[in-house]
């Protein structure tokens, strides 16, 4: 990965924080990694733990960022909460999948951040 790549996913990410936060979501972690891969943002929502993928795009761009997440990354994200869930103590909490999708212009202003209840169980229920 590039380092504007990179760069560009860290300030998505960072937007999609101060996002969720502006909706009342209290951020738990980021960037929680183990042996299945990486979360980018775990969140409260009430009485729910919302684990969260960001998916960054620089406009104009030919796919919209939530089109990107596929079968595959689905169930690495449902594998992922598994694991964050039992390793914190947290397996008997409500819990879901949620993608936050992020549009920043060639400045990475954002353009659209629009985020998705649930998106990965759509995901998984379409295969």
């Amino acid at each position: 990965m590039t380092r504007e790549r990179k760069d560009t996913g860290q300030k998505g990410e960072e937007l999609a924080a101060r996002y969720l936060q502006s909706k009342g979501y209290r951020i738990l972690c980021r960037n929680y990694r183990c042996r299945f891969g990486e979360i980018d943002l775990v969140a409260e929502d009430k009485d729910a733990v919302v684990i969260v993928e960001v998916r960054t795009r620089r406009a104009p761009c030919m796919v919209r960022p939530e089109e990107t997440i596929t079968w595959i990354k689905a169930t690495r994200l449902i594998r992922l909460a598994e694991h964050y869930l039992a390793s914190t103590s947290q397996d008997d909490r409500p819990w879901r999948v949620d993608v936050v999708a992020v549009e920043v212009d060639s400045e990475d202003m954002p353009l659209r951040i629009e985020q998705y209840l649930d998106a990965v169980a759509e995901v998984v229920r379409r295969q």
